[in-house]
């Protein structure tokens, strides 16, 4: 089973490349983050065509997760379980934000998340994010409880360690790498979830995801914000994870690259 996470940055514009990765590399489970999409106008038939069954929670030009599941190769479901962590947006009246989707396929518990950036810093919008973050894993903690197989995928907008970034001095001020925020990311391993990533990849140097400025691209200047986070009984079964870097180099691409996971039967 091969679980993927993917910032598309806005569905609809990336569409093209999007269809064309999940034709090339057929992950099991796609996630998605910001898809920018209202829920009336996913185009869930574009990866019905190709042999995926899509669940979304969208919301108007920003945010928004989706989860496609590869239904030729016969994966049952997404069979969702909940969307929302019941916790509202940093501005008053506005309610919650699609950031969170939780579904059954194959057994396996999936949650796609895209967890909030938190600049400026300081300010409510990173308060916001640690309490965000503070919710997640209160409700990791219930899915634990449950005993089920789970992966907790996405961009969680936090980087982890130094050499999870090209410069750490370039991003020091960034609500991505503040203490707090990697305080509250450690929290979630310590309970007992394991990075996918960094246990194959110990000594760092890996980017998801590099900006559309400054040349960041060309010059490799990235850094590693999307994460695969596994319950005990997958990482037992852990096999292989890897980005599909080159996908982030094709024309008209997200800036963040996809990220998978490989899980044993």
């Amino acid at each position: 089973m091969k679980i993927a996470t993917f910032n598309i940055n806005g569905i609809k514009a990336r569409l093209p490349r999007l269809k064309e990765w999940l034709e090339e590399t057929r992950p099991s489970v796609a996630c998605l983050q910001e898809i920018k999409s209202q829920d009336d106008g996913f185009p869930a038939g574009e990866f019905e065509a190709i042999g995926y069954q899509a669940i979304w929670h969208g919301q108007k030009s920003f945010n928004g997760v989706a989860m496609l599941v590869d239904a030729k190769a016969s994966f049952t479901g997404p069979v969702e379980v909940r969307r929302g962590l019941g916790i509202d947006g940093p501005n008053d009246g506005e309610g919650e934000q699609a950031r969170y989707l939780e579904a059954d396929v194959n057994g396996v518990r999936v949650v796609c998340i895209y967890l909030p950036n938190g600049n400026p810093h300081p300010g409510p919008k990173f308060d916001y994010k640690l309490a965000w973050m503070e919710r997640l894993r209160e409700r990791m903690a219930e899915i634990w409880a449950e005993e089920v197989p789970c992966a907790v995928v996405g961009d969680f907008n936090v980087i982890p360690h130094d050499d999870d970034v090209w410069s750490p001095k370039a991003m020091a001020s960034d609500a991505l790498m503040q203490p707090e925020s990697r305080a509250a990311y450690s929290r979630l391993l310590a309970d007992g979830w394991t990075d996918a990533m960094r246990t194959l990849n110990p000594r760092g140097g890996v980017w998801t995801y590099w900006d559309y400025q400054a040349g960041a691209w060309q010059r490799d200047h990235g850094f590693r914000i999307d994460h695969l986070l596994l319950s005990p009984e997958l990482a037992d079964r852990l096999e292989a994870v890897g980005v599909d870097k080159d996908h982030r180099g094709r024309e008209k691409a997200s800036d963040h690259a996809p990220v998978w996971v490989q899980l044993r039967n």
